[in-house]
């Protein structure tokens, strides 16, 4: 086995403090009995470091290990977790978890199949680049913003890093483990003119280290967009509002894909009859030629996984094809409770949390129309090229998302920028409303983070350009 697998790095990193034949014994006398479970081993290491207005407002780094240990009987799950790697805590652990199983004498689930695939490269990016240089790149991104225009009032900036190493034990003496780093860059800027104030902003990261966003081209790239989303915001216009012709940009408007409908999507929901999707299984949802998949394979991208919280090979699942619901995605409680195979889904913020179906990389898939056929097309309506916060209702499908950049579209022509937009729809509604997609998918630039009870994991999102029939928009011009 080389020396850098990460079997072989991640038992040095826990089996350094815990005799591994003492922890597989605790492991299979906890789960006797339940239909499954595993020990979750994790170590990680972050840092963020920020500038406000030409000065570092705050740098932290974070390392923490801990293991997560769960039964699962039925619908039922016993967890328990600590901040130490000992056999004294991990007993503690097997005795609360045990509760679970009581009355129980159930077959341990079989082990999820082994990969061979690596989607990222192991290499710990916050060793690679040291405080000093980090701190001395913010400060240049914030002077390269103000040459870039006199208007430029404030710039904020920050740089993230995290190196995250898992072994997943099971009962049956199998073991996969994982080594994720992750990285992003943030630029921010205000602009001021004659008394107005308005903001753009630009994200990117991956799984990677960090020269691949500290390169002069790639973070002035950033600036540049921020800037020019600033400067736009500038001449923008109080959006109108009522029902109209809705485009949404390729790339990170993905993000409306991913609240109002990816959620709804999810096992766990679905086996609850809790989402607005439940009981739509082969059925019509969308229009035809709308196809939407989870994509945890794709190399280097944020919500990539190689093998996900449970130890179940990343997965490409398709969830709509062609307008038709085909899947939903799955750990391998919801799997086995609804009696079809595990997606590759379940996902954990950390030790400390018990995993669930989460999504990875949700993309819609491109169609045959050109972005200037779409904008063509619609006599008036909006354009929606970025968007902010948004809020959806997981039972309703109910959903509302603040575009941070927009435009009017008047007969078949880019109007002018607008402030205020907000899309207010239903996510099953909506899908049925697509009339075109466009040829121009693109994955966002790597800056998603997913919130779902609590529990915060990187995700990506990904479509093409798309035009939307009747969607409502609420406004502020009178």
């Amino acid at each position: 086995m080389p020396l850098d697998s990460p079997i072989a790095v991640t038992d040095r990193l826990f089996f350094s403090e815990l005799d591994r034949a003492a922890s597989e014994r605790i492991l299979k006398a906890a789960l006797a009995g339940a239909e499954d479970g595993e020990l979750f081993l994790e170590y990680r290491e972050s840092e963020m470091i920020s500038l406000d207005d030409g000065r570092i407002r705050s740098a932290s780094f974070d390392a923490t290990k801990g293991f997560g240990l769960r039964a699962v009987a039925g619908e039922a799950a016993g967890y328990a977790h600590a901040g130490e790697l000992s056999e004294a805590a991990l007993k503690r652990a097997a005795e609360t978890v045990g509760a679970v199983r009581q009355g129980r004498c159930g077959t341990l689930d079989v082990a999820p199949r082994a990969t061979n695939a690596r989607l990222y490269e192991d290499a710990n990016p916050l060793a690679l680049l040291d405080f000093a240089a980090k701190t001395a790149l913010l400060a240049e991104i914030d002077a390269y913003a103000r040459g870039r225009d006199p208007r430029v009032k404030q710039v904020m900036a920050s740089l993230a890093g995290e190196w995250q190493a898992v072994q997943i034990l099971r009962a049956d003496g199998t073991s996969v483990a994982d080594i994720r780093p992750l990285v992003r860059l943030n630029v921010a800027v205000v602009v001021e003119q004659d008394g107005r104030r308005e903001t753009g902003s630009h994200g990117m990261g991956g799984r990677f280290d960090y020269a691949r966003i500290v390169a002069a081209p790639v973070w002035q790239g950033a600036v540049q967009e921020a800037l020019r989303q600033a400067l736009v915001n500038l001449d923008s216009v109080p959006a109108p509002a009522g029902e109209m012709e809705v485009v949404l940009g390729s790339g990170w408007p993905g993000i409306l894909l991913h609240e109002a409908i990816g959620h709804g999507l999810e096992g766990d929901f679905n086996r609850k009859k809790t989402s607005a999707f439940a009981g739509l299984l082969g059925q019509r949802i969308a229009a035809p030629g709308v196809t939407v998949v989870d994509d945890g394979t794709l190399p280097d991208r944020r919500g990539s996984l190689t093998v996900d919280d449970e130890g179940t090979p990343s997965n490409r699942t398709v969830l709509i094809e062609d307008g038709v619901l085909v899947g939903f995605l799955q750990d391998r409680q919801n799997a086995r409770l609804m009696g079809v195979a595990p997606t590759g889904n379940g996902r954990r913020q950390s030790f400390a949390h018990i995993p669930m179906p989460r999504m990875t990389n949700t993309v819609m898939l491109g169609g045959s129309h050109s972005p200037a056929e779409i904008i063509g097309s619609v006599k008036r309506g909006l354009y929606a090229v970025n968007f902010g916060g948004g809020q959806v209702d997981i039972t309703s499908g109910k959903f509302v998302f603040s575009a941070s950049e927009a435009y009017l579209i008047e007969d078949g022509k880019l109007g002018a920028p607008v402030k205020g937009a907000t899309l207010i729809g239903n996510g099953p509604d909506s899908l049925t409303k697509v009339t075109m997609v466009g040829n121009d998918m693109a994955l966002d630039p790597g800056i998603g983070t997913c919130g779902k009870q609590g529990q915060g994991v990187p995700v990506g999102v990904g479509q093409p350009t798309l035009k939307m029939a009747g969607l409502t928009v609420g406004g502020t011009a009178v």
